[in-house]
């Protein structure tokens, strides 16, 4: 069997840890500690994330996603081919080195993903892009964590509670859609999301896609704007 190599490694701002890029042949792996965070085998339900609010988002002619999370490219090369040319596509990065490796070592990873015009690459904390754009965005996707808390780094727990649940529906768009991937199931988030006034659905999606693997959640909430748009309309009319 071929041995896993240690390419290099990065330290998590905020007191996060190291997390560490290694290679196998042609297969990839980003650790923190013993926990893999992704591999570049296991994409299946990464690209469900923006196939899912592609879906739900049809229609709109000039959407601007924001991607929360590089990773290994998944979400964002999902995004380029779900949502069309006229699509704006943001991603932010909180770990410079991400990007360094996606442009280095990984890039045929991620062919010419990252240089389509589509793209904007920003290296900082996807909480502050979020703050910074009221109604900014038709979609939030946020991939930097195994699920809603600050595994990599305490402070994204403040992306996952009811202020910053709060921050990111200012942030959408009337009807659009805040996406957020997991490995696994959390009821009390699912609770937290449906009292900050959106409308929630939750899909399983697996690691492999059709192939199968591990059985991962991604919450679907939608802003209800439009939604109380129109009913203002009719009790007017």
């Amino acid at each position: 069997m071929i041995p896993w190599i240690q390419i290099d490694s990065a330290t998590m701002p905020g007191g996060g840890g190291e997390i560490r890029l290694k290679q196998r042949g042609t297969e990839f792996s980003i650790m923190l500690g013993a926990i893999e965070l992704m591999n570049s085998r296991l994409s299946g339900s990464e690209e469900a994330l923006a196939t899912l609010v592609a879906t739900r988002l049809a229609g709109r002619r000039e959407p601007r996603i924001l991607i929360g999370g590089l990773g290994m490219g998944f979400t964002l090369r999902a995004a380029l081919a779900a949502f069309g040319q006229g699509a704006q596509i943001v991603v932010s990065e909180l770990v410079p080195a991400v990007v360094a490796w996606a442009r280095g070592p990984m890039a045929q990873v991620f062919g010419d993903c990252l240089t389509d015009p589509r793209v904007a690459i920003r290296e900082e904390d996807v909480a502050r892009t979020i703050g910074a754009a009221p109604a900014g965005f038709d979609a939030i996707l946020l991939d930097v964590d195994n699920g809603p808390e600050g595994l990599t780094r305490r402070a994204n727990d403040d992306l996952y509670d009811m202020a910053g649940l709060a921050v990111a529906r200012a942030a959408l768009r009337p009807g659009g859609v805040l996406a957020v991937w997991s490995s696994g199931p959390d009821h009390g988030f699912t609770q937290r999301l449906r009292k900050s006034g959106f409308a929630v659905e939750e899909v399983k999606a697996r690691a492999n896609g059709k192939r199968g693997g591990a059985r991962h959640v991604i919450w679907l909430a939608t802003h209800p704007g439009v939604v109380q748009a129109e009913r203002a309309r009719r009790a007017g009319s």
